[in-house]
């Protein structure tokens, strides 16, 4: 298990106090969803979070992302940050990203 896979379990575990939360798919990869809508999900060794256009990598110390893009012909998802290091702040982000999620669907 990489460090991606055992940080995505230590959240799926941390969510589980969530009723509404719900493991589920995002581009066949695993992910968390809130009400049926993906919040975060772990994809080849990383892990990508929907903190939406407002978010500000740089305040919560983070430089090192990018935006998902999964498209060839298509701009990235502004909505989606793709994070490859800072595990540490993994946590964190799943938090501001499910909070966001929650406060959007109610």
């Amino acid at each position: 298990m990489n460090k991606a896979e055992q940080i995505f379990e230590e959240l799926i575990a941390h969510f589980k106090q969530h009723p509404e939360v719900k493991e589920g798919k995002m581009m066949s990869s695993r992910g968390l969803q809130y009400k049926g809508k993906n919040f975060l999900f772990n994809w080849d060794e990383k892990m990508c979070f929907r903190l939406g256009r407002e978010f500000d990598p740089g305040s919560e110390g983070i430089h090192n992302f990018s935006l998902l893009n999964p498209f060839k012909s298509k701009p990235p998802l502004k909505d989606w940050f793709v994070l490859t290091t800072d595990f540490d702040k993994w946590p964190l982000l799943a938090e501001i990203a499910y909070e966001k999620m929650r406060k959007e669907l109610g």
